[in-house]
């Protein structure tokens, strides 16, 4: 009967974090500018994704700040860190196909023969956003019991805070595409206020535990 409501619980909440990025996803979506389709989804993706990463980031420390129990791990977070990652993923996806149709290689080279890096500001978006994508791919991985119970606590934490680098280079790939974009005033106030809403709650947190263990 436990594991039957845990997972009818778990159930309901996927359905609303799902309700969530629809919602969050649809708003973004609509407040870019048309006609192209995969330029907006793929900024819509984009935010929806950046919201959930910055609301899993809040939860450890918003739990610190009021003196709950903070563990390794907990479905709540989890779950928003799954909903992150699955829309940066389709952001990914789709933001591959933005620019250079049918050309994906141009994100990261200049030329194949003879092989160049796209070392310019656009090919520095593109190789910080890849990176992000693959460790957003390796926490979806682990974002489930059975990787903690097989990695063990110590094990599982330790590529779990990879969690910290893929939120640096999401943020670089944010702030180097709102200048290549010349993005528009409130989209980089968005941006900026998320990006620094996860900083500062990180911060009074990991102030708040380094009191504790003095």
């Amino acid at each position: 009967m436990g594991s039957t409501a845990y997972w009818v619980n778990r159930t309901k909440r996927h359905g609303l974090l799902a309700m969530s990025a629809i919602i969050i996803t649809a708003g973004a979506y609509l407040a870019t500018p048309p006609p192209d389709f995969r330029h907006r989804f793929s900024m819509a993706t984009a935010y929806a994704s950046l919201a959930f990463f910055v609301a899993s980031l809040w939860l450890g420390p918003w739990n610190v700040l009021r003196r709950r129990p903070n563990p390794v791990s907990f479905d709540l977070r989890r779950d928003i860190g799954i909903w992150a990652a699955m829309l940066a993923l389709v952001h990914t996806a789709v933001g591959l196909t933005v620019h250079l149709r049918g050309r994906m290689w141009m994100y990261f080279f200049k030329r194949l023969h003879p092989l160049a890096i796209q070392n310019t500001k656009f090919g520095f978006a593109n190789f910080v956003g890849l990176a992000a994508a693959i460790l957003f791919l390796l926490l979806l991985a682990i974002s489930n019991d059975l990787s903690l119970r097989r990695l063990g606590v110590g094990r599982w934490k330790a590529i779990q805070q990879w969690a910290y680098v893929t939120f640096g280079l999401t943020i670089a790939h944010g702030v180097a595409y709102q200048m290549i974009e010349k993005r528009k005033v409130p989209w980089v106030v968005v941006f900026a206020c998320l990006s620094v809403a996860a900083v500062v709650i990180q911060t009074i947190g990991w102030k708040r535990m380094g009191r504790k263990t003095d």
